[in-house]
């Protein structure tokens, strides 16, 4: 039996949607998955079958108990940790008062993090004969895997992602070393390509036997839930969509959207924004918006060509710069909308952005570029894409011209915030779409979001390096090589925006035997049943005696 020991929860993006696509299909595979983790609503996963819940006085409760769906079965298990959780970037929690980004809580509380899942981990051990610990993220799980392999001298295996990596063991000797110690003692790390291999390798030049225990394990997508329609069954898909959300509890309400608006003016300074966007972003973020029906239904979705951004709305994963790209994008293809898929603290600045855009608040709109990552509490850079991107255009006397043409192209109804979407909703939508565009600015692992576009039939674009240069590097070869490149935006900053305004105008016209083609390296290669029995197969084969007790 498999424990997977996942801190966080199963819904949303990057590892989470990693965990709980893999235990899926590890239970369609007829595997028995013990998973730790902190997810709030297991019930919404068909392939757990029983929640225990571990009281931090000793007791155990079931919080849930039914037939499992699938050959093999899911137990889940919650540790009580009280009301802190450490975390990599700052996020809302349902059941945590007290959700910190981990290099900011003291030896104490780590201690007592760590300690914890350590005792209930040993708990499961014991009480179920697991013979091997699977842990994702390199920080902080990998310590409990670490420590729970010594006492019961059985083997583990590291899956590291991108965001433990940058923003804890990069930023924090304390983590730096909690990682070293449990990379050298792990008998395997799981790697979802070269970029994050070489990653890993140079980010502990001490440990020189660390590429022998690589593997590389594909990230993957759930092709028979993430597969293409014809444009005359788009409105079909968007009413599924809308017939899934009929009785899902929301967040956003167009009053939040109208009580920022009203302050809103072309002078306003910079405290006046926070304090204006802190009123009106208190809603449960992690929930449709109120109204998403009514926006997705004004949609004509057989005549309109549709670009789609999924993913957390923040600074780093480059929004800012597909908004900066639109009025040029709408003078060329007015027939056109932007969808934007899921949460994060930078929304309410981008639809600030986007009103003073409409409004021809040339101010406001420098002053938001120039505040940046401020009115997201996330350090003081600019939005350097769009400020490049500007200092661009006012040396080429055209940016007077792109003020106008905001003006006349970008009105309210281009950008369509959906607010936060599940992957039940979300294979409706992707498919339903002609683009989608991931302009990360930091280096990521491997975005699962291009690999669900590719099975879709919606041709995904995103930033040439990292984990996602190596998505399209996999794919290029199935595409004639002027396709291929719209796939591409440069990773220089000063290149970003006219990239998306140039690759996204031809992306609109690929050819249905393109995004065919993507779809075949999807299933091929990236199929989700393929890549959980390597997975099971090499943990199972792992040595049973740890070697570095």
């Amino acid at each position: 039996m498999i424990a997977i020991l996942h801190g966080y929860l199963l819904e949303g993006s990057g590892s989470n949607l990693w965990t709980r696509s893999i235990i899926q299909s590890l239970c369609e595979n007829g595997e028995t998955v013990h998973l730790m983790c902190q997810e709030n609503h297991p019930e919404l996963y068909d392939f757990i079958c029983e929640v225990i819940l571990y009281h931090s006085n000793g007791e155990k409760e079931i919080l849930l108990k039914r037939d499992s769906v699938y050959l093999g079965k899911c137990i889940m298990h919650k540790p009580e940790l009280g009301n802190t959780l450490p975390v990599y970037v700052y996020d809302k929690y349902e059941e945590f008062s007290d959700v910190q980004p981990m290099i900011n809580l003291s030896d104490t509380v780590i201690g007592s993090y760590l300690q914890t899942n350590i005792k209930i981990l040993t708990q499961i051990i014991d009480e179920y004969n697991v013979d091997v610990i699977h842990a994702n993220h390199a920080v902080l799980m990998s310590v409990v895997a670490q420590r729970v392999s010594k006492l019961r001298n059985i083997p583990f295996a590291i899956m590291p992602h991108g965001s433990a990596i940058e923003y804890a063991v990069k930023k924090d000797n304390r983590f730096f070393k909690f990682a070293e110690s449990a990379f050298d003692d792990a008998q395997r790390i799981y790697v979802i390509g070269k970029e994050i291999q070489t990653r890993v390798k140079n980010l502990f030049p001490a440990l020189t036997d660390i590429e022998s225990k690589m593997i590389e394990l594909n990230l993957g997508v759930n092709t028979s839930l993430f597969n293409p329609v014809k444009v005359a069954e788009r409105k079909n898909n968007i009413d599924k969509l809308c017939s899934l959300l009929k009785n899902v509890e929301r967040g956003k309400t167009p009053s939040h959207v109208q009580q920022l608006q009203d302050k809103i003016t072309e002078n306003i300074s910079q405290e006046k924004l926070l304090e204006a966007i802190s009123i009106s972003s208190k809603y449960n973020a992690k929930l449709p918006d109120e109204d998403i029906e009514q926006k997705l239904q004004s949609v004509n979705w057989e005549k309109e060509k549709i670009i789609l951004f999924v993913g957390r709305m923040i600074a780093n994963k480059g929004l800012h710069s597909i908004i900066a790209s639109l009025s040029e994008i709408l003078a060329t293809e007015p027939n056109t909308r932007l969808i934007v898929v899921g949460h994060g603290p930078q929304r309410e600045s981008l639809e600030v952005l986007i009103s003073a855009l409409q409004s021809g608040y040339s101010d406001l709109v420098y002053n938001i570029v120039k505040w940046g990552r401020e009115l997201e509490e996330d350090g003081n850079k600019p939005l350097e894409e769009i400020q490049l991107f500007f200092d661009h255009l006012k040396k080429t006397n055209e940016l007077e011209d792109y003020f106008t043409k905001a003006q006349k192209y970008l009105n309210k109804d281009k950008v369509l915030f959906t607010g936060y979407l599940t992957h039940k909703e979300l294979c409706y939508l992707f498919s339903a779409c002609d683009v989608a565009i991931f302009p990360s600015v930091v280096a990521e692992a491997g975005p699962l979001v291009f690999l669900e576009a590719m099975g879709s039939g919606c041709f995904p674009i995103g930033t040439y390096f990292a984990g996602m240069g190596a998505s399209i590097d996999s794919v290029s070869h199935a595409l004639s090589p002027d396709v291929s490149d719209l796939m591409k935006l440069s990773p220089d900053a000063d290149q970003t925006v006219n990239d998306i305004i140039s690759n996204v105008k031809k992306a609109l016209y690929v050819d249905d035997d393109s995004k065919k083609s993507l779809r075949k390296v999807a299933i091929d290669k990236y199929d989700w049943k393929n890549i959980s029995k390597k997975l099971a197969t090499d943990l199972h084969q792992l040595p049973k005696e740890t070697s570095k007790n």
